[in-house]
Parts: structure tokens; sequence; C-alpha cells
């Protein structure tokens, strides 16, 4: 049986419970993700890509050095469409060789990848992962849709990550995670090497809150919003305790009154809390040295940099883990 007619079927009977559908969900998938290793499987590990559009990406192709712009050896990703509106492909992807065009503009169907004409951390955040790990196979699993929140109360049209949410207006990026989960590890052989690969939940990563700092009721309820759904997702990946790392979200001051984020104080502060509360959790600071392309998004050179930082930061978690 298929995992995601699994998801179709327990979300629909357990609509109004969804911790009771959750963790059932979550009991069936793991059978067919065989986390476990076997000996002629090639074991991956593989990092969460998640958040809003600087985790989509919008740094231009063309700006990337030499060492980026070409197919990355030994580390394979699958992003997932992703999409404001309504769509049946929401979820859908295919993994392939790690290359630029994974950015903003990128589209899936499931069978082909349609490459873009920008990228996001996932490059630099390869590069650096490769450096720390020689030797080791990488995987990246993607999926992020700009203009997303949390909180359903943020009134926005993109959708929101709110995994009770079924409203009409965008959708439920929640459960498009969970599809693109379903899908990637669906594949048992991700690099065509004809061996089974053992994909190793080894991170999540999370760019998002900027449109949860528009309002200060949603902004002051982002640290228990936040909490919530980075629990979910450490038990799709069936581990309380992955690494995670948050990218601390930063203002450009491109407005009339200084602030395009006008509670992005009280989403910082919940950020802050996070890392500082939660176990094995770190958070990215650099972002507030960037600079932009426009009032909302990092240039070029933001993204190499998040990138790079965001590998050092889940590399000392899990370190840090394993030694302890």
């Amino acid at each position: 049986m298929k995992i995601n007619l699994l998801i179709m079927s327990v979300t629909s009977t357990y609509k109004r419970d969804y911790t009771k559908a959750f963790f059932l969900l979550v009991g069936m998938i793991i059978p067919f993700i065989g986390f476990s290793q076997k000996e002629t499987a090639d074991s991956i590990k593989v990092f969460f890509l998640g958040g809003q559009s600087n985790m989509v990406g919008r740094g231009l192709n063309e700006d990337l050095p030499e060492s980026f712009n070409k197919p990355f050896s030994n580390v394979w990703i699958f992003t997932g469409n992703s999409t404001g509106g309504k769509s049946e492909n929401g979820g859908a992807g295919k993994w392939e060789q790690l290359q630029p065009g994974h950015g903003a503009g990128f589209k899936s169907d499931g069978s082909t990848n349609s490459h873009s004409t920008k990228f996001g951390v996932e490059l630099s955040f390869a590069q650096k992962l490769q450096k720390l790990y020689p030797n080791e196979k990488i995987a990246l699993v993607k999926y992020a849709c700009g203009g997303t929140s949390i909180d359903t109360m943020a009134n926005r049209k993109s959708g929101y990550w709110e995994p009770d949410y079924s409203g009409k207006q965008g959708v439920n990026h929640y459960e498009n995670f969970l599809k693109t989960i379903n899908n990637a590890f669906d594949v048992s052989d991700i690099n065509g090497d004809g061996n089974n690969d053992v994909l190793i939940p080894s991170g999540i990563i999370w760019m998002q809150g900027e449109s949860d700092g528009n309002d200060e009721k949603v902004a002051s309820r982002y640290y228990a919003n936040l909490k919530r759904l980075m629990d979910l997702m450490r038990a799709t990946f069936r581990n309380n305790d992955l690494p995670v790392v948050i990218g601390k979200i930063s203002d450009s001051e491109n407005d009339e009154d200084g602030k395009v984020w006008d509670y992005g104080e009280l989403v910082q502060y919940a950020q802050e809390k996070y890392a500082k509360t939660e176990r094995n959790a770190a958070i990215v600071r650099s972002t507030k040295f960037y600079t932009y392309s426009d009032p909302w998004h990092y240039d070029s050179n933001g993204y190499i940099d998040l990138g790079e930082k965001f590998a050092e930061a889940i590399f000392h978690l899990n370190k840090t883990d394993i030694n302890r």
C-alpha cells in the first residue's frame, strides 16, 4: 500500500481529531520508510529545509561563484512543489542531483523538475556539509512557500502551516510537508545506483516568521505555534530530539515607518526563546547583517552565507548530541 493512501485514509477518518490522526499516521508510515540500516543499502544523511520565501530563495543563479554553479557530486535534492493556491501537485517532486535552480520559480509535477533562475540556501548548505562530513552522501528535502504564516489569523492568501487549517484562503502547507516527505521517502533508490538507500533524518532547518510579524496578537503566539509545528515535524521523522536550527528573521527597514514587519521583535523573541529552551535546537543570527534585493528578501550573498551558517549550526548540534 502506498504511503499517500495511508495519509488520505487516516486524515479523512480522524479529521476532527488531529492528534489521534497524526500519531496513528506516524505509526503506519515508519515501517514503509525503513530508517534502519540494511547490509546492501546506501546510508545517506537527509536534512529538511522548510519555511517561507527566504527559504524558497531569491538568489540569482547568475551571481553564483563557479564552485556552486554546477551539479553537486554525492548530494541529492527533493524539492516538493509548492503553491499558495489550491493544487493537486502540492508536495510533488523528483529526486535529482543538486544543482542551481531550486529557488523561486522552481516547479515539479512529480515526473519532471522545471528549474528556475534562482537559488536558496541549499547550495552553500550542501557544500559546507560536504566539508564537515567528508566522504558522506547528503540528501536534502525542501518544501517552502513564500508569504506563508503558521497562524491562521495572519490573513495570508498564500496559506498556513497550522496543521489543523482547513479554510479556503490558501492551502494547508503542513499537509504539503507531509506529502513531500511521503513522496521523497517512498523512493527506495534516490541516486539511481541500483542499491536501496537508507535516509537518515539528521536535522530540520526552518526559515520563517516574517508573515507572522505583521499582527501583534499573531506575533505574540509565535512561540507556541513554532514549538507545536517543530514537535510535529520531529515526530514525522520519528525522533523527538532531532536537531532543529531556526533562522532568525530580520528587517530591511525599507518601509515608510522604518519597519517592514511591525511586530517582528515579538517573533524574534519567540525564536530566541525556542532556541534557548528547546533541547537540541539552535538559532542563526547572521541575518541581521545581510543586504536585501527588495524590502523582503536577502540578496544572493545573503543566501550563500545563510546556507553556510545553517550547515555549521546543524553539524554542531549533531556532534553535541552524539557526545551526550
